[in-house]
């Protein structure tokens, strides 16, 4: 089960239908699928082919400027690659870990996934139970104390 995943509402899906309905696309169509989005490109050969402003959608929300911020597109990494190699290294160190084979850190990066999953688990039923949006520091400590991993200094 992801806990990430964000499951729009009958309401929302009306609301984002009306709004790509009012939207001159001319190069592409969406369809909306209750619990799914997908994007359909249906460009022919002879409109791929060719590359006027006419096929093309407009730019939205650009402001006075003639092009509006460009920025890179960054392939973006998985959240759990942000915890690095020497991240690792040092945690392990301070276990008392003087060697470290390579398989360890994809190994380490899955047992802290998983733990990370159970606590969020048992903090958003926490958030949930009080009728919150929001998850409290304390939503985390109760969830700890749950699993039997006290945690002082968050009272």
């Amino acid at each position: 089960m992801n806990f990430f995943y964000y499951e729009p509402t009958q309401k929302k899906i009306n609301k984002i239908k009306q709004n790509l309905e009012t939207l001159p696309l001319t190069c592409c169509s969406w369809s909306i699928k209750s619990k799914n989005m997908s994007f359909d490109e249906s460009t022919s050969s002879s409109s791929a082919t060719s590359t006027t402003s006419s096929t093309l959608p407009p730019r939205v929300g650009l402001g006075k400027g003639k092009h509006g911020a460009r920025r890179h597109g960054r392939k973006q990494r998985p959240a759990i690659q942000g915890v690095t190699k020497p991240a690792i290294r040092r945690l392990a160190r301070r276990g008392g870990v003087k060697r470290i084979s390579g398989m360890v850190y994809e190994e380490t990066r899955t047992v802290l996934r998983c733990f990370v999953e159970k606590v969020l688990k048992d903090a958003i039923t926490y958030t949930e139970y009080a009728n919150r949006k929001t998850v409290t520091s304390m939503d985390v400590v109760y969830a700890l104390k749950r699993q039997g991993r006290t945690l002082y200094g968050y009272s």
